[in-house]
């Protein structure tokens, strides 16, 4: 009995205990009050993130809703507002974002513990190359306006000038901020760098519709020429190209580099996005990738050979079709030509997207659920991005049925609208099951380094004219070597994106450069009206040249993955 009073008394003094529940609770209690107190400041950060998200976010709303309601204006009263109120109003917004850029370049990312993390998915390099690329062109066309106003300075308003040279200053300014700054992950000044960024977003969005709508003047150039000078014979009377040519260089040249700016507008708009939504992120070791995997021309044989096909074919029907477009009208032989093209290339890629994505669904590779914002935006711009070209074909075939779907050129018109919308489905599902991929890391090593190592070996020796032949053996052996080791899944992934990255590059071309047949052939122009049609296209084309842009990102990645 005394021992057994012991044996109750002793946990009452001695609170450290293993075996006494009410130190267990004591100490549990304590622990929870602890974590109670750290996860209320997780999240009071949480929602101040939140809140600065939703401020910037309004910010931005509100900016785009004022920039759409002067271009509209614009578009339908052209005596209340004009183009320059346009102008005047866009050059406001660049200039503060030049302020924000130029103060985040020089103090922001300059303070102490500013910049401590950086995502390496945001902004690859191809993103960033683009930027560049688009960027370069963008400022050309710029230069070309700048000249063809200056050459018609007698009837041209100043700010036609000033407007081109503050768009130079504001693209070189933005497009070197994203090249140093977009994988950023900036942890001061929250509030102020989130409301710059989505500023400098809502500009470039408007920029983007204002493209889009004065676009309309340059299809019309190219579609009915005849039917715009009737239309506009007061207005062209009195500003006309004289007959020299750097007036018609800067105009042909206007008109051809125009499409580039609305690409940099939305490349741009991405990024800085991706950009906002790693303000405030702390990214922790696990979420950085050891193995970075590299873009090897290895493992394929026959996408590279089909895809170079498609895209040597594309050319030759892209070429016969301007030839047309530009001597005169477009004839029939000319659609049924260029139709035909894509009625064969549309299932290619189909049939290969659904290929890869069952082989995607046989895999072993587990799924990437990691946080990764730059993903999360791949997968909305490719959703959304694709809507321009499946809603442009529902139009068509609504529009087709409706009318005569028995007459040759409609019934090509029509197959290339229902192929178009389900190869935007199939290769939109391949790339997305492949973008939420693990990277594939490859057993065989050690294999490839020792090539690496013997490249190297033999860059530093000379060699004879034989001995350079035989290394060409080498490598092909070495090339059919590493071909042959690779997975049937692997091989067939990669021989499936690589065909895919050059079919979309060959329909990148083509509605960039000017080819428009869904305008020029006339059936759907006809049956919607000419203005409904227009706005229909305005709206689905240049979408549908973005999609087809970043596909060809998204694609690369899914090549190199696996």
């Amino acid at each position: 009995m005394p021992g057994n009073k012991v044996s109750r008394q002793k946990p009452c003094h001695h609170c450290k205990s293993r075996s006494a529940p009410p130190d267990t609770s004591t100490i549990h209690y304590e622990k929870f009050w602890l974590y109670r107190h750290c996860s209320s400041v997780q999240q009071r950060d949480r929602q101040a993130q939140k809140a600065g998200q939703l401020f910037s976010g309004l910010l931005a709303m509100n900016v785009v809703f004022l920039g759409s309601a002067f271009v509209s204006s614009m578009i339908f009263n052209h005596v209340a507002i004009t183009l320059a109120d346009v102008w005047i109003l866009l050059s406001i917004l660049k200039v503060l974002c030049l302020c924000w850029i130029i103060y985040y370049l020089l103090g922001t990312s300059r303070q102490p513990h500013a910049v401590l993390y950086r995502d390496s998915h945001a902004a690859p390099i191809w993103i960033r190359g683009s930027v560049l690329l688009f960027g370069s062109f963008s400022i050309l066309l710029n230069v070309f306006q700048i000249g063809y106003n200056a050459i018609l300075i007698q009837c041209k308003s100043r700010v036609e000038i000033v407007f081109p040279s503050i768009e130079i200053l504001f693209i070189c300014t933005q497009a070197f901020f994203l090249w140093r700054h977009s994988k950023d992950c900036i942890q001061v000044q929250h509030n102020l760098t989130r409301c710059g960024l989505m500023l400098t977003i809502a500009t470039n969005l408007l920029l983007w519709l204002l493209a889009v709508t004065n676009d309309t003047i340059h299809m019309e150039i190219e579609s009915q020429l005849r039917e715009v000078e009737q239309r506009f014979a007061g207005k062209t009377a009195l500003c006309t190209c004289p007959n020299t040519t750097i007036c018609k260089v800067f105009q042909k040249g206007y008109i051809l580099l125009y499409p580039f700016n609305t690409e940099y507008c939305l490349i741009c708009c991405s990024v800085l996005y991706v950009m906002w939504k790693n303000v405030g992120r702390r990214i922790s070791h696990h979420h950085v990738p050891h193995i970075k995997p590299k873009f090897k021309l290895q493992g394929v044989v026959f996408g590279p050979l089909l895809g170079a096909t498609a895209v040597i074919i594309g050319i030759c029907v892209f070429m016969m079709y301007q030839i047309q477009a530009t001597s005169s009208a477009p004839n029939r032989q000319v659609f049924v030509m260029y139709y035909s093209y894509y009625i064969v290339l549309l299932p290619l890629m189909s049939v290969g997207a659904v290929i890869g994505t069952i082989i995607h669904a046989l895999e072993k590779r587990e799924l990437d659920t990691l946080k990764n914002p730059t993903r999360s935006l791949d997968v909305i711009l490719l959703m959304g991005a694709a809507l321009g070209q499946i809603g442009m074909s529902y139009f068509s075939i609504v529009a087709i049925v409706a009318t005569d779907p028995r007459d040759l050129l409609n019934s090509l018109i029509l197959s290339y609208s229902v192929l178009l919308i389900f190869q935007n489905i199939t290769q939109n599902v391949f790339i997305i099951d492949g973008l939420h991929r693990q990277p594939f890391i490859s057993p065989g090593k050690e294999e490839e380094m020792k090539e690496e190592q013997n490249h190297e070996a033999y860059d530093q020796r000379r060699v004879s004219m034989l001995e350079l032949g035989q290394e060409i053996r080498k490598v092909s052996l070495s090339y059919l070597h590493s071909y042959s080791h690779l997975s049937w899944k692997r091989r067939a992934l990669r021989e499936i994106s690589f065909f895919l990255v050059l079919c979309n590059i060959i329909l990148w071309v083509m509605p960039t450069f000017g080819a428009h047949p869904v305008f020029e052939n006339g059936l759907e122009k006809s049956f919607y009206g000419y203005s409904t049609w227009f706005a229909i296209v305005n709206f689905g084309l240049p979408l549908g040249v973005f999609y087809r842009m970043h596909s060809v990102g998204g694609l690369l990645e899914v090549y190199v993955t696996a």
